[in-house]
């Protein structure tokens, strides 16, 4: 079966701007639909594609906003029925027609008509867009200079190359790890707080000679992994913020309460506090969520006074065209079972010891898995949000595609560098030997783009590939910098 274009919602955008239709629209359920004012793009981060749009459906003339998606699954995919911002959304508009729903909820539960729209277009619109995807896509890799003359070198040396990249980018990774381990240790030897306090290292810091005994101390490494691991659960939208709140609730702020009946629930509730995320009223219509938010608010009276650093506030968070189950809501519960097994159920020191004692390499991946991989449990494991119920279920807070990224760009350059610090050298080539043959499950547009362009099929799930040909990418093919890339050597010289 022939495979769908998606159609780019830039394109969609022009379309209901120009109302590129031959023939009235209609809704799923018969409704016929007139477009008055098509409304303005909106272009904030989040919300409707179009606000302050009028529309007529059937007698009715409505005033209010509109979502274009390529398919009418788009809108849960996308969790517009849990975002409030699309509570005035009138008109669902889509581009195909396969199914048998004629409309979507908001927040609020009112009914919003879908319009399919792809039957309305005019045959010339639809040859448009079917150029102008095509040509997109041709263009994405004809930013790959070589698109159309590295058939003439070898899958071999084309491999061989972008493996040199990724232990190259693998041992630049491993110097920003020691760069900022260093950083650690010495803000706390110096008592210095992060992030409240602004701070320009000393000379003293720079002319500092570092020893191992300056990394004696478990929870610099702890506090290392943390942050590392909070900022990759944050993807690209909720990193930095996720990164900052590692810094300001940090391991040893955690270790005042390892006897707590409770450990974990207690990280929970410091993060969703701190975090600023949590509604600040404590009754609400689902009794499961007031119950949830009320332990919260009691186990926060219990510690608060424990905790001397920065609040952070909701506005700051990004919920908006993620899939719900990337929210920071459930990131941040994640993060606080790994947290948990940090402290309580020495993560890292079952990771070293699993490097350092001899086995099976794919044994130790699978391994390593298993004690990432963070299934949803507790009030979490039905909720994206608060007060209400997901109708969708996800498995993970912490997933496969997740961990694989975080075992590639986090647990192994910081074994790296702890048994390079440690002088542990057979254990140090065992995570070059397990980042070389590493097998994930991770996807990247930019890689897709490179083994396309390369004409190297799969070669990209081995991790070390994979990091190889994001190196290329950005150090080479996004800057033309072709003789300075051994394989456009071979190509133009």
């Amino acid at each position: 079966m022939k495979k769908e274009l998606k159609v780019y919602e830039k394109f969609l955008y022009e379309i209901w701007k120009n109302h590129n239709f031959d023939n009235t629209l209609s809704s799923k359920e018969g409704d016929h639909v007139t477009v008055i004012d098509p409304g303005t793009e909106n272009k904030d981060l989040g919300g409707p594609d179009f606000v302050n749009a009028r529309v007529r459906i059937g007698n009715i003339t409505y005033q209010g906003d509109i979502e274009i998606d390529n398919s009418v699954f788009d809108w849960k995919a996308h969790g517009h029925d849990l975002n409030s911002r699309f509570n005035k959304v009138v008109l669902h508009v889509v581009v195909k027609e396969h199914s048998d729903q004629n409309f979507v909820l908001t927040r609020e539960g009112r009914k919003v008509p879908t319009v399919p729209i792809g039957k309305f277009l005019s045959q010339d619109i639809k040859q448009n867009i079917r150029d102008a995807i095509l040509s997109e896509r041709d263009n994405r890799l004809n930013k790959i200079r070589c698109y159309q003359l590295n058939k003439a070198i070898s899958d071999k040396e084309k491999l061989d190359y972008i493996y040199h990249l990724g232990i190259v980018r693998f041992k630049n990774k491993c110097s920003k790890v020691f760069d900022r381990l260093k950083e650690i240790a010495y803000l706390k030897e110096m008592n210095i707080k992060e992030p409240v306090i602004k701070y320009d290292l000393d000379p003293n810091f720079y002319n500092k000679k570092f020893t191992p005994s300056d990394f004696d101390d478990e929870d610099i490494w702890f506090q290392l992994i943390h942050e590392m691991i909070f900022e990759a659960l944050g993807y690209s939208n909720n990193k930095d913020i996720m990164a900052k709140m590692a810094k300001a609730a940090n391991i040893s702020f955690f270790r005042k309460f390892g006897e707590q009946p409770d450990l974990l629930f207690t990280i929970e509730a410091a993060l969703i506090k701190i975090s600023g995320i949590i509604p600040n009223q404590l009754s609400f219509e689902e009794e499961e969520t007031s119950e949830y938010i009320k332990k919260i608010s009691i186990e926060w009276n219990k510690i608060k006074n424990f905790y001397d650093n920065i609040m952070f506030r909701k506005v700051l968070w990004h919920f908006d065209k993620q899939r719900p189950q990337n929210y920071p809501t459930l990131r941040i519960a994640g993060g606080a079972r790994l947290v948990y097994r940090i402290l309580k159920e020495d993560l890292m020191k079952s990771i070293i010891k699993a490097f350092s004692t001899a086995g099976n390499n794919d044994e130790l991946t699978e391994y390593i898995r298993d004690l990432l991989i963070v299934k949803r449990e507790g009030y979490w494991k039905d909720h994206f949000i608060f007060d209400k119920k997901s109708g969708e279920k996800s498995a993970f807070f912490v997933g496969y595609s997740r961990v694989d990224e975080i075992i590639a760009n986090i647990i192994l350059p910081v074994l790296a560098v702890y048994f390079e610090v440690f002088e542990k050298k057979e254990a140090l080539n065992r995570v070059f030997k397990v980042y070389s043959k590493f097998r994930h499950s991770a996807e990247n547009s930019i890689v897709q783009q490179i083994s396309t362009a390369l004409q190297l099929n799969d070669a990209h799930k081995r991790s070390v590939l994979y990091q190889g040909m994001l190196e290329l990418f950005r150090n080479y093919c996004s800057r033309e910098m072709c003789l300075d890339c051994r394989i456009g050597k071979l190509i133009y010289n």
